[in-house]
């Protein structure tokens, strides 16, 4: 909100002289200072409200040293799961009246000039929810008392971190499709630069390979869709007796790509290939792919991440703290499916 063009912006001082107290006395009102009479507190309040006074958020910071201002690192935007995970944020921080300032958008790592920029704005903290710091990065926000925590994230220096317990959700995928009879497993990850995905192919490629079961097939997807497609579509020339008879995509878009290729060349899903993926985005519930996937707790990890940053900013010198949560396998129609119990007597 703005004055009107031409009207003095409204200060500290102009209500202090409207209400006929001092500035101190304005300032301590206006922070709900209980040592200013719930009267007067009432009065200026309505005096800011009527005169539209925005507080003036530089003067805040230099009188405080705190901005009230949070920065937010988010990931690309081809990967619908960040765009779910901003949403949540948002919702969350707003009940809690905080404010973020986008700092770093897209793939590839957080650099120095992103970390300075922290500086800059002088940020109270850092949510992270995609990439990783460079180690002079990191140095830079931890020198400056700059607290960083990253959500769905492998944990780095200098930071804290909430993430799903991404090689337990990769593994229970894996005891799904082995109780389903599945011996000839593709993986679709996403490269050497996502610690998530290394972590879901690990637990994934443990729990499936005993006995005659085997990893056939690997494909860097990149964790975009057109990465998914591209799999599918090498899938489909491979002979039928060598082609994986199920595909671990470590993201539900990777999946979905994958799955639109597989039926473009001709093959069935679930019939001849099973796909599942990871994170459970809300177009992977749609009829046309249903596909079974992992489901990340991302309410329960940004409210844990918010927590973890509100006491870093609070209190600098708490140490580093790492914490996995559990998610849940949510079983649709895109991969074939034991007969009775045998997944739930495998899962046990």
């Amino acid at each position: 909100m703005t004055d009107a063009p031409g009207k003095p912006r409204t200060t500290i001082v102009t209500l202090s002289r409207s209400a006929g107290v001092s500035t101190s006395t304005v300032s301590r009102a206006l922070k709900g200072d209980p040592s200013i009479s719930p009267s007067m507190r009432a009065r200026i309040a309505a005096l800011a409200a009527e005169a539209g006074y925005m507080p003036n958020i530089m003067a805040r910071t230099l009188s405080s040293g705190r901005s009230g201002l949070i920065g937010l690192v988010l990931g690309a935007a081809s990967n619908p799961f960040y765009a779910m995970l901003l949403e949540e944020l948002v919702r969350q921080a707003a009940a809690r009246q905080q404010r973020f300032m986008i700092i770093h958008a897209g793939a590839g790592p957080i650099e120095d000039s992103t970390a300075e920029a922290l500086l800059h704005y002088r940020v109270d903290g850092c949510l992270i929810t995609s990439a990783d710091l460079s180690s002079r990065a990191a140095d830079i926000c931890a020198r400056n008392g700059v607290p960083v925590v990253m959500i769905n994230r492998i944990p780095r220096q200098h930071a804290s971190a909430v993430s799903c317990d991404n090689a337990e959700g990769g593994g229970t995928l894996a005891r799904f499709l082995r109780a389903g009879g599945h011996r000839r497993a593709g993986i679709l990850h996403s490269g050497a630069g996502s610690s998530n995905g290394i972590e879901r192919e690990r637990g994934f490629t443990e729990a499936f390979t005993r006995g005659a079961a085997r990893i056939v097939f690997r494909f860097d997807a990149r964790s975009v869709y057109e990465g998914g497609y591209a799999a599918g579509e090498a899938i489909a020339e491979m002979p039928a007796g060598k082609r994986p008879d199920c595909l671990f995509a470590v993201s539900d878009i990777i999946g979905m790509g994958a799955m639109d290729a597989l039926r473009a060349k001709g093959l069935r899903v679930p019939q001849d290939i099973s796909v599942v993926g990871f994170d459970c985005i809300p177009d992977g519930a749609r009829p046309h792919y249903a596909i079974t996937t992992f489901r990340q707790p991302v309410a329960a990890m940004v409210r844990r991440g918010l927590d973890l940053l509100a006491a870093r900013i609070g209190e600098p010198s708490l140490p580093d703290e790492a914490v996995l949560l559990r998610g849940e396998i949510v079983i649709r129609a895109s991969a074939r499916q034991a007969a009775g119990d045998a997944w739930d007597k495998a899962a046990g």
